[in-house]
C-alpha cells in the first residue's frame, strides 16, 4: 500500500473523532472544559495513535500485526479506472 493510502487510512479514521469532538464543543462554547470533555478528546487521540502505530507495524512488519485491529488482513482499496 503507497504511503498516501496508508496516512489516507489513518485520517479517515481521526477525523470523525475531530469532527465530533468539534461539535461537542461548539455546543458548549463560553463553558469550561471538564474531565468528560478532556477524556473524550484524549480517547481519541489515543486510539488514533493506536490505530496508526498498528497500522505501521503491520505493514513493516508483517501482516500478523493486523490481529491487534480485530482482523489480520487490512483492506483493499482499489483504484478507479481511468476513463
Amino acid at each position: 500500500m503507497p504511503v498516501y493510502d496508508w496516512v489516507a487510512s489513518l485520517w479517515r479514521t481521526f477525523v470523525p473523532y475531530a469532527v465530533s469532538w468539534a461539535v461537542v464543543q461548539a455546543a458548549r462554547v463560553g463553558v469550561e472544559l471538564d474531565n468528560a470533555t478532556v477524556t473524550s478528546a484524549l480517547t481519541a487521540a489515543a486510539g488514533t495513535a493506536y490505530y496508526g502505530a498498528v497500522r505501521f507495524a503491520e505493514q513493516r512488519l508483517g501482516s500478523h500485526w493486523g490481529w491487534l485491529l480485530g482482523l489480520a488482513r487490512p483492506p483493499s482499496y482499489e483504484r478507479p479506472a481511468k476513463a
